[in-house]
């Protein structure tokens, strides 16, 4: 055999070892922004399982307050209908942005509520109703967790996508759109939870 042969074979083995790198490691990438939004599809249903029990720890207190109450659950529904959406296709731009939408909608009645809920000091000492809240506001908090971690793994994922050669093979191999990051219209406004304090 000849040395350029075996220079040849060598090159060849290198350039094919590196195509299987790349697309082993878009596949490690999306699934690491697939398993982040999963974390975060997690802690929005466990908020949204809290948002009816709230509500009912409150209604005996504000029965004259029934639309409030019927917004809050309409928004939660809205919310969690974003959610199936988007848990469907975490890298949907519009599924993403239906979520933002229900959350945007969830996060102003639950400000109304907190509004009415001032009302009654009897209300802010109910144990239920305090306890209900520190899971919502700890809720809050691991939401935003997750949610940093989803835009963290959905960054890694395009950069790693986007840059060269990888921008060439990534198509062929199936990844051919950058994931879209999960962004609310109203990003200064979300950056503190929702006030439910009683």
């Amino acid at each position: 055999m000849e040395v350029s042969t075996i220079i040849s074979w060598i090159v060849l083995i290198f350039v094919v070892f590196y195509i299987v790198r790349i697309y082993n490691n878009l596949v490690a990438f999306k699934n690491q922004y697939e398993n982040a939004f999963s974390q975060i599809e997690v802690q929005l249903k466990r908020r949204y399982d809290l948002i009816p029990n709230l509500v009912e720890a409150t209604k005996a207190y504000l029965s004259h307050e029934k639309e409030t109450l019927e917004a809050v659950i309409s928004a939660r529904n809205t919310a969690l209908a974003g959610l199936k959406a988007a848990s469907q296709n975490p890298a949907s731009a519009s599924a993403l942005g239906k979520l933002a939408s229900g959350e945007g909608m969830l996060q102003s009645a639950l400000g109304v509520l907190n509004v009415a809920v001032e009302a009654y000091p009897e209300l802010k000492a109910n144990e239920n109703v305090a306890q209900l809240t520190e899971e919502l506001t700890s809720t809050e908090n691991r939401i935003s967790f997750a949610r940093q971690a989803f835009n963290d793994s959905v960054t890694h994922y395009n950069v790693f996508r986007q840059s060269f050669p990888n921008n060439f093979f990534a198509p062929t191999f199936g990844h051919s759109k950058d994931a879209a990051l999960l962004e609310f219209e109203d990003s200064a406004a979300i950056q503190q939870a929702p006030k439910v304090s009683f």
